[in-house]
């Protein structure tokens, strides 16, 4: 018989004598400092990282106290890391004139790693509406492709275990039809999901305008600025009905636009030029304001006692 002492392994001496506690502290994740030039953005992230006042917030605190909270990245198969956690942090250090920041590094796959920079982001206060639409989609994307890697149907993500959107929502303290609401804007062409972004087309219209083909947003674009004008709910949900009827046109769109909307029916404007030559030139805005209140009460009363007579 041959021998097999060529297959034994022979344990090292750093085996021999080390611990099973320096073991287990080789598993433990450690913050690394690691050059800012080593880090990537995570591919498509869809949080802007804008170099705004609150930035600037950032670059301070950093500058004075460091980063407090270490960013989290994974290794890349071309060298360097790509973050998933800590855009805004990475920012604010070559703000703050750093060239290396705390890293905690993982060995994450690409869905585990879009659900941590999704949640490290989610909760902020001011997201505008195209960044959360962008994250709840790759969010439920990735929920999604993990179901089907553990071998789970649709049918028994529905009924054995709670619906990946249902999810998504309770984790995000909201409704599954607020979720889906929100990703339905990912279907607004860029142009009209900005002026979403800037609060130029309220998010209930803008939800409806998500149903129009590509070439009608486009075309509604342009509309708007003949018209100077966008479509409020009601005229959004008819810009939708005529579309999946097929009889949505440019003419159409524009005469839809140049209705009166009921809130221009309801509102009365009067300017400060038209109001000026009532009053002495010393009054300020705010007197003039409450000179016209007292006149409109009085005005009210003496219609009432007239009524009752």
């Amino acid at each position: 018989m041959k021998s097999s002492a060529k297959n034994i392994r022979l344990t090292s001496v750093d085996d021999l004598f080390s611990t099973e506690e320096s073991r287990a502290d080789e598993q433990r994740e450690k913050v690394q400092e690691i050059p800012l030039s080593e880090l990537y953005p995570f591919p498509n992230h869809p949080f802007k990282v804008v170099d705004d006042e609150r930035m600037l917030d950032t670059a301070d605190s950093i500058r004075e106290h460091g980063v407090l909270v270490p960013a989290i990245a994974r290794p890349r198969a071309d060298g360097g890391y790509e973050l998933i956690a800590g855009h805004r942090r990475k920012r604010g250090c070559e703000l703050a004139g750093l060239d290396t920041m705390p890293v905690i590094v993982r060995n994450l796959d690409d869905d585990a790693s879009t659900i941590i920079m999704v949640d490290s982001n989610i909760q902020r206060e001011s997201l505008l509406p195209s960044e959360r639409a962008f994250a709840y989609k790759m969010k439920l994307e990735a929920l999604n492709h993990q179901g089907k890697r553990a071998g789970l149907s649709s049918s028994q993500l529905g009924t054995k275990l709670m619906r990946t959107d249902e999810i998504l929502a309770e984790q995000s303290g909201t409704s599954r039809n607020q979720v889906q609401r929100y990703i339905r804007l990912t279907e607004l062409v860029p142009n009209l999901l900005d002026m979403v972004d800037a609060k130029k087309i309220a998010f209930n219209p803008a939800v409806e305008l998500s149903y129009l083909k590509p070439e009608e947003q486009t075309a509604l674009m342009e509309a708007m600025d003949s018209e100077q004008a966008t479509p409020s709910l009601s005229q959004a949900q008819r810009l939708k009905r005529f579309s999946q009827e097929g009889m949505l046109s440019p003419d159409m769109m524009r005469a839809i636009l140049s209705e009166e909307k009921k809130a221009d029916l309801d509102r009365v404007t009067l300017t400060g030029d038209t109001l000026r030559k009532y009053f002495p030139k010393s009054y300020t805005p705010r007197q003039m304001e409450q000179t016209i209140l007292k006149l409109l009460e009085g005005w009210h009363r003496r219609r009432q006692q007239s009524q009752e007579r």
